[in-house]
């Protein structure tokens, strides 16, 4: 029997940032996209709501986490059963 694991994430942000300019607000948002993105490669992030902060300790927004794994039956597995 060959099962395939299908592993799901859903990441929900929604920041809210200002500053002087938009080179500003940009750097700001990226970098705080940056540190987002390290923590879920790192699985330092777990399922849920999280507020997100800037690099200067300033809420900057939340983020959404949900991950999931899922069994599917292969074409050719006989046993009828999903898994």
């Amino acid at each position: 029997m060959d099962d395939e694991v299908i592993h799901n994430l859903t990441c929900d942000v929604e920041l809210s940032l200002a500053g002087p300019t938009a080179a500003t607000v940009d750097k700001r948002t990226a970098d705080v996209l940056r540190k987002l993105a390290d923590r879920i490669e790192k699985n330092e992030i777990e399922d849920g709501h999280h507020q997100v902060e800037d690099s200067t300790g300033k809420p900057a927004g939340t983020v959404y986490v949900d991950c999931s794994v899922e069994s599917r039956v292969m074409p050719g597995d006989t046993d009828g059963q999903v898994h």
